[in-house]
Order: C-alpha cells, then structure tokens, then sequence
C-alpha cells in the first residue's frame, strides 16, 4: 500500500470538507456580528433571538451553494474510487 497517495487523498479530502465549512460558517459569523451589534443598539437582552436567526441564515446558504460546495467532494470521491485499488496493492 503507498502510504503517500493515502495521505495526499487525505490531505486533498480535508481541505475540501474546509471548503464547504468556509461559506456557512462565514455567514454565521456576520450574522451574529450584525445581530450583537443590534442588540446592544436597541438592549434588548434575548439569548435566542441571534441562535435562530444564525440558524436560518445557515439553512439558507447551504440550500442556495449546496450544488456548487458538494461538485469538489463528488469530484474528489471519484478519484479516490478509482485509484482505490492501486492503493491497496
């Protein structure tokens, strides 16, 4: 079995699932940075106000970039299906 190509597939895997992580957890963050900073404008004081509408906001963003987020995983699965049997020689 060639250890390198086994942790280059791995390599290559973790940066894509980075990737994907990026957008979502990106319009989080903004989210909740715009949200914080409404709540200490108008003081209101309610916990799950930012949770929820972080939440939708994440739906949302997968929903919308889901197709092109899951294309390089797709991608990268099939190469790995088809050097798998080289690999475990």
């Amino acid at each position: 079995m060639a250890h390198g190509a086994l942790i280059e597939q791995l390599i290559a895997m973790l940066g894509i699932v980075m990737l994907m992580a990026l957008p979502p957890l990106i319009a989080a963050m903004v989210v909740g940075l715009v949200v914080g900073i409404l709540q200490s404008v108008t003081q209101v004081q309610d916990q799950s106000l930012p949770l929820a509408i972080k939440l939708l906001v994440v739906i949302v963003v997968l929903v919308l970039a889901g197709a092109l987020l899951v294309q390089p995983l797709v991608r990268q699965s099939g190469l790995l299906f088809d050097s798998f049997p080289t690999m475990t020689r």
